[in-house]
């Protein structure tokens, strides 16, 4: 869904009408407050943003947005009838993706909107990991080993996903505990070498790539292939 903050009804109209005719889902926001309000509940795909806004102006809202940690990733394009270049530089370092200055044609703002939609696209996961005769499914949760089914606990597999996604790189236990168990969790050194221990031997012989680093953490050897 791309949200479309602009006070001008008719030019708000234009960009809703533009953007559905286009294929795309669009809803229209008439200020800073209601588009603050809608943020609660919901996070939008793209936000066209105008800058002069009553109450709340555009660049407000996208310093609020890149402060918030489910915000801070959402396109913003910024629109608005300013030509400045001090303005369009003040506007790309606080975050948003694109300067649109008005007035602009219809064609030009679908294809700015397609243009930053393609470039923020989150690249797709890949289907399988690969190391030798080791598969890992991320989108099946499967794992198996000469093609034998393995079945791991929910957090041996995200090791072992974090550990296939990096080869070679070697994890502290800190940041084993961070990446797989989260930030706030409390645990002691022994929770992650006994998950890397039980992990090993569900893995067989290709539990042994998995390689102790003294005094730092482990690391996973060998040539991971993505498909």
């Amino acid at each position: 869904m791309i949200w479309c903050v602009e006070d001008d009804a008719s030019i708000r109209d234009i960009e809703v009408y533009a953007l559905k005719s286009a294929g795309l889902d669009a809803r229209g926001f008439e200020d800073g407050s209601s588009f603050l309000k809608a943020l609660e509940a919901e996070v939008p795909t793209l936000v066209v943003l105008d800058v002069m806004l009553p109450g709340v102006d555009g660049m407000e809202l996208l310093r609020r947005m890149r402060e918030s940690a489910r915000l801070k990733a959402v396109p913003v394009i910024m629109a608005t009838a300013r030509d400045a270049e001090i303005d369009k530089i003040q506007g790309l370092d606080t975050g948003a993706d694109y300067y649109l200055t008005k007035p602009f044609g219809v064609l030009e703002f679908v294809s700015c909107v397609k243009a930053v939609l393609r470039r923020c696209e989150t690249p797709k996961a890949p289907r399988e990991l690969r190391l030798d005769g080791l598969v890992m499914n991320p989108d099946e949760r499967t794992v198996t080993v000469d093609d034998k089914s393995v079945q791991l606990t929910y957090k041996e597999f995200e090791l072992l996903r974090l550990f296939l996604a990096n080869p070679g790189i070697a994890f502290t236990r800190d940041q084993l505990f961070s990446r797989v168990w989260g930030e706030d969790f409390i645990g002691e050194t022994r929770t992650i070498d006994t998950h890397i221990l039980t992990l090993r031997q569900k893995l067989g012989p290709y539990g042994e790539r998995i390689h102790t680093i003294r005094n730092v953490g482990y690391r996973l050897e060998g040539n991971v292939h993505e498909s």
